[in-house]
């Protein structure tokens, strides 16, 4: 199992934990290919809305369910690509809550590779965000 942090604004993330997908990069195809069936995904939310209100926060959490790349016509001619993903209720956890502990947040210019929009977690981050969000990645549906 492998993590992975998607950079995402909370409504976005909502949108996608409502409809069981994931989505990064403004929708782009190939940072879904780097993601594999049993990795978990934990989503960074900068701020509320894209552009909008602060927020700074580990909004949610999940399992990709396959291997399966999929396109959804949003219309307008917005056709973004999507990963199956099963979400966990999580609670919010503000990165300041944390942000001392990560190995992300070690290096002084963290906050720009946030822009590349998904990141690769260490084991060490991916159970400390994931145990603050109040999930046990030991539990049987992670392990198997």
């Amino acid at each position: 199992m492998n993590g992975w942090l998607g950079v995402v604004s909370q409504a976005h993330v909502q949108r996608g934990v409502a409809g069981g997908f994931g989505q990064v990069c403004h929708g782009k195809a190939a940072p879904l290919r780097r993601m594999q069936q049993g990795d978990v995904l934990i989503y960074y939310s900068p701020t509320v809305e894209l552009g909008g209100q602060p927020l700074k926060a580990f909004t949610a959490l999940g399992l990709v369910e396959d291997d399966t790349i999929f396109s959804f016509d949003m219309g307008g001619g917005f056709v973004p690509f999507r990963r199956h993903v099963r979400y966990e209720h999580v609670r919010t956890v503000p990165l300041d809550a944390v942000k001392g502990t990560l190995d992300l947040c070690a290096s002084p210019s963290w906050g720009i590779a946030l822009r590349r929009g998904l990141l690769p977690l260490s084991k060490a981050d991916l159970h400390t965000i994931a145990s603050a969000m109040g999930v046990d990645l030991t539990a049987p549906r992670f392990t198997t």
